[in-house]
């Protein structure tokens, strides 16, 4: 699927994404169909229709349903996903916080690497964790689109619709 931040891959078990890749290279990006190959679907539609929404600004949540048991993470990377997913459109959050609020608050590095392999950026919006310093920290897309996806996040409002 075509995006702003550059093409995703999706994996899909039924009507649930299990994984999202932002701009999947080599071998991986063979894995998946380009969106002008696949037999239409209204579960597809809704997916793409929806982070399309998001991209525009037009939606705030995606609302699209994901399952992380086929990624196989330890009881720490679960708690730190979920409490990512805590994280509302348009604020951040540190590592340190995020660390904090699953009873770990030496393992802010832990959470780094954890959101470094996030198997669904953007479903699970780690861009939305930052450094303490201010800065926005690392991403698993890359620090350009971290930084364009919190840019769009904190776009003003026109009469409480984003732009």
């Amino acid at each position: 699927m075509p995006s702003p931040i550059g093409p995703l891959g999706l994996e899909l078990q039924g009507t649930v994404v299990t994984r999202l890749r932002i701009d999947p290279a080599g071998d991986d990006r063979a894995r998946f169909k380009p969106l002008h190959k696949l037999a239409g679907s209204d579960t597809l539609d809704e997916i793409f229709g929806r982070l399309s929404e998001y991209f525009a600004g037009a939606r705030r949540k995606t609302e699209i349903d994901f399952d992380l048991t086929p990624c196989g993470l330890d009881n720490l990377a679960r708690r730190v996903l979920k409490e990512t997913c805590k994280i509302p459109y348009g604020r951040t959050r540190t590592y340190q916080g995020i660390a904090e609020a699953v009873g770990r608050p030496e393992a802010y590095r832990q959470v780094l690497s954890i959101l470094l392999e996030n198997p669904i950026p953007i479903l699970i919006p780690c861009h939305r964790v930052v450094t303490h310093k201010g800065g926005s920290g690392s991403y698993i897309g890359g620090a350009d689109r971290k930084r364009w996806l919190l840019a769009m996040e904190s776009r003003p409002e026109l009469d409480g619709e984003p732009l």
